[in-house]
């Protein structure tokens, strides 16, 4: 694994991006903070930028760190749930402006998967997330659903989980306003 953070990090640093394995599908992700490295995904994907993707962070500690508004049942929330879970947060902060959305909104979950969580701390800024697909086209749930088109196109696929037979799942979604009332968008 420290091989695979270590080129995985040289990567992120020239502005590239990466095919991961996550705690939910293999995702395709870069430093949340490089607005080119962002467009770069964006392009890939053949996604509108009006939609945005999810950012990972390895900690509950880091969320105030790109939000404005962290209502202090977040972090009970996040820890009560069993499954991996997708918050929707308004008043994105510190991040790559290309990455937040419209409404100024971002999506983070706390990942769980070890790689995931030592790349973030490594890296010491979030790792954006997004499904490995072309966008319109069908989520990959293993590693080998994922198309030779992504696997060719992403500067570095992370030699990590590809032989997993064990579908995943994504994570469950919900937006937070700033006094901590949410919805379920996606369960």
């Amino acid at each position: 694994m420290k091989n695979e953070i270590k080129n995985s990090l040289k990567i992120i640093k020239k502005g590239g991006n990466l095919l991961y394995p996550t705690d939910t599908i293999w995702g395709i992700g870069c430093d949340a903070t490089n607005s080119k490295a962002v467009s770069k995904i964006f392009a890939l994907k053949s996604r509108p930028e009006k939609k945005s993707f999810i950012i990972l962070l390895d900690d509950i500690s880091k969320i105030k760190d790109y939000v404005e508004h962290f209502p202090p049942q977040v972090k009970d929330l996040i820890l009560s749930y069993d499954r991996p879970l997708t918050i929707v947060f308004p008043g994105a902060k510190n991040l790559a402006k290309n990455l937040i959305s419209d409404d100024g909104s971002i999506a983070i979950r706390i990942v769980s998967h070890q790689f995931c969580k030592n790349l973030i701390k490594e890296m010491g800024k979030p790792l954006v997330s997004t499904s490995a697909n072309v966008s319109g086209t069908s989520t990959p749930n293993l590693f080998r659903e994922i198309t030779k088109y992504i696997k060719d196109k992403v500067d570095y696929v992370v030699n990590i989980d590809q032989h997993k037979l064990i579908p995943s799942s994504p994570s469950t979604v919900i937006k937070i306003d700033e006094t901590g009332n949410y919805e379920i968008l996606r369960s």
